[in-house]
């Protein structure tokens, strides 16, 4: 049953008229009771990564992940099936997975000897007879996730019986995870194991990043250009779209003006990759916008993101060469964050292309990149403000106008291939607003009721032909 505080539910209905105005209270970005009101409402209820196919390909394999701040084992099991299991014996609740990957054939709780096969049976303990004569093994297996789906090799899983289908979830985000991860018919492969490291910050400070905070880059990130580490000038840079892709789900996108302007294209990939590309998976209209793509950084509810873009960590050795990195912002209460960081590539790069696509990412997005030491300061005063006593006191409230009706250069976009609300340029912040707009919604929900998944305009579109919310600002 959904309950809040007075204080929380003081926040949450701030949250959900304020970004009707653009303003957020700080005060979500610390709170105690409300971070404890998400893991059950956001994370106890949403779709949540958990983990790329290609980490567990053969059966057998498994890598340990969190839903909230649970442990769930993923693993592949001996019928090719992928399961989202919770890492407790059905015995006393001790954790039964002690590695954070591998493979294996069963797994045995070290307390009783309790052991699971990977389909989360249980298929004995010590002495069965003595101990356990009569017991049915059945309905004593380890618990799994309510319902666990596979869009594009990236598995989601949620403790939600209610939940609604995957790809229902993700609403038009889909369209865009199409364009980049169906751009090769060959698809996607993790480049090695992630990297795991802790800020002390909260958790919405990463996903609003990764919504489309593009304004940070001139002042915060002025550096990647002065060291040559990224390859299109910041005023050019800021051309593009931001598109909130359906409620909760945001992205922008650096692009060309059209497919013939010099500069990166299909994300900064090599030039023989993008010319091997299969992309028939790809209605024209994506493959455009793909060939235009110099950024692409998004989130999709509540803390998963990725980023693709042309970059180096040596500008003077190395030209930069096209990234994916994939992150999930995992909470560690509400003071702390820890970063799981991926770097992916298409499988049919070749090993030298793929070596140095993940040199060039643990060089600007990784625990020492240029990128994350900038952000790590910040987002570590946000969530300190965010728990001050100051701020709660002083009622203090953050300013997300940007882009609202009569404030910048931002215009929303007449007409646009894809789904969602759509502004030309990225000096905007309705990526972040809709963010928010959502939280709001999934943290006031009752128990299985879900807000919609499409705005009231993008109901049953055309397919590939859905068109942006109306406005006097240039097309596609």
């Amino acid at each position: 049953m959904t309950t809040h505080t007075d204080e929380t539910a003081r926040l949450l209905d701030a949250v959900a008229e304020g970004v009707e105005r653009g303003s957020i209270p700080v005060s979500i970005f610390g709170n105690a009771d409300l971070h404890k009101q998400e893991l059950r409402n956001v994370f106890g209820r949403c779709w949540t990564f958990m983990a790329h196919e290609s980490e567990i390909p053969a059966k057998g394999d498994y890598v340990l992940r969190k839903i909230g701040e649970d442990s769930f084992i993923v693993v592949r099991d001996d019928e090719d099936g992928i399961n989202v299991l919770f890492d407790a014996c059905r015995h006393r609740g001790v954790q039964v997975c002690r590695a954070d990957s591998g493979n294996t054939s069963h797994f045995r709780c070290p307390y009783h000897g309790w052991t699971y096969n990977t389909k989360g049976n249980l298929v004995g303990a010590p002495l069965w007879r003595n101990a356990f004569g009569g017991m049915s093994k059945e309905g004593n297996g380890l618990v799994s996730a309510a319902k666990v789906e596979s869009y594009q090799g990236l598995v989601f899983a949620t403790l939600d019986q209610s939940a609604p289908p995957l790809k229902e979830y993700l609403g038009g985000m889909a369209w865009y995870l199409d364009l980049l991860f169906g751009l090769n018919e060959h698809g996607m492969e993790i480049l090695g194991p992630p990297q795991r490291f802790v800020i002390d910050a909260n958790w919405k400070s990463g996903a609003d990043n990764f919504s489309g905070d593009d304004y940070h880059l001139g002042t915060l990130h002025r550096s990647v250009w002065e060291i040559g580490a990224f390859p299109v000038p910041f005023r050019e840079n800021m051309m593009g779209y931001h598109i909130q892709a359906s409620p909760g789900h945001s992205l922008s996108f650096s692009m060309a003006p059209d497919e013939n302007e010099p500069g990166p294209k299909f994300f900064g990939f090599p030039d023989e990759l993008a010319a091997s590309f299969n992309t028939t998976n790809l209605s024209p209209e994506q493959l455009d916008v793909a060939r235009r793509s110099r950024v692409m950084v998004g989130n999709v509810f509540p803390n998963f993101s990725l980023l693709a873009l042309p970059m180096t960590e040596d500008g003077a050795h190395h030209a930069p060469v096209g990234i994916l990195t994939l992150r999930v912002w995992q909470p560690h209460g509400p003071g702390q964050v820890e970063v799981w960081n991926w770097f992916a590539g298409y499988k049919n790069l070749t090993p030298e292309q793929k070596d140095r696509a993940y040199r060039a990412g643990l060089g600007t997005f990784s625990m020492g990149g240029a990128f994350e030491v900038d952000d790590t300061e910040p987002w570590i005063t946000v969530g300190r403000t965010g728990r001050s006593t100051a701020a709660e006191l002083l009622d203090f409230q953050l300013n997300y106008e940007m882009g609202m009706p009569g404030i910048g250069i931002s215009e929303p976009v007449k007409e646009w291939p894809g789904p969602g609300r759509v502004q030309w340029t990225r000096y905007e912040e309705g990526v972040q607003r809709n963010l928010y707009a959502f939280y709001a919604d999934m943290m006031r929900a009752a128990p299985g009721e879900w807000p919609s998944f499409s705005f009231p305009e993008q109901d049953a579109p055309a397919a590939g032909q859905e068109t942006a919310e109306s406005g006097d600002g240039p097309g596609a």
